[in-house]
């Protein structure tokens, strides 16, 4: 009989950020957290006014937020806690190094925002806590890596195996954490919802 397994898998992490939180996360804290900072970063408008951003991020403008206000340190040591158990997972061996939080941003997309197709460079884990998702916001979409070098590979039928489908799409609930490895090509498609979609992400890097 024959034999079909999967080789080179890839793992999407998806938890409820306060199960391993030693200090809980209050998201409505955080969400008002987020709306407070997004009226006050001048350069963080400016440069999304630049750069034809579609709503805020405060990406270029803050690298400091968990030094700056509480409850982004308190999200940030909760977050390390999970990118530890995801390492595990992964079976990662970091030596006598270690995976840290090198950037922890805010991002809030308005009715018709989106944002294109990307990887996070330099990095190995990066994820996402999802803040605000109001009825019809637009989920994370994920693209199998290995789509460059498909070349003439047939289209997968539509009632495939979501682990055999070229694109993936995960919608989170408030208060989810979700993450992947770096390199993995990512992006959110317009939002449809006429409220705002608030997210925070963030990088790990091998220190």
């Amino acid at each position: 009989m024959a034999e079909i397994s999967s080789l080179f898998v890839t793992r999407l992490y998806r938890a409820e950020l306060n199960e391993l939180a030693k200090k809980k996360v209050s998201y409505d804290e955080l969400q008002s957290s987020c709306l407070a900072i997004a009226e006050d970063d001048e350069a963080g408008q400016a440069w999304c006014e630049a750069n034809g951003y579609p709503g805020y991020t405060s990406y270029s403008s803050l690298n400091d937020l968990a030094w700056r206000f509480p409850i982004f340190g308190a999200l940030q040591k909760a977050l390390d806690r999970h990118v530890a158990a995801f390492c595990v997972d992964l079976g990662f061996d970091l030596g006598d190094r270690k995976l840290k939080c090198d950037s922890l941003w805010i991002n809030i997309l308005g009715e018709g925002g989106m944002h294109a197709s990307h990887i996070h460079t330099h990095s190995v884990i990066s994820g996402t806590t999802y803040v605000a998702m109001p009825d019809g916001a637009s989920a994370l979409k994920l693209e199998d890596p290995r789509l460059p070098m498909m070349m003439n590979a047939p289209l997968r039928t539509k009632d495939a195996p979501r682990k055999l489908q070229s694109f993936v799409y995960v919608t989170p609930a408030v208060g989810e954490v979700l993450l992947w490895e770096s390199w993995l090509r990512h992006e959110v498609p317009m939002n449809m919802a006429e409220e705002e979609r608030i997210s925070v992400s963030f990088n790990y890097g091998w220190v």
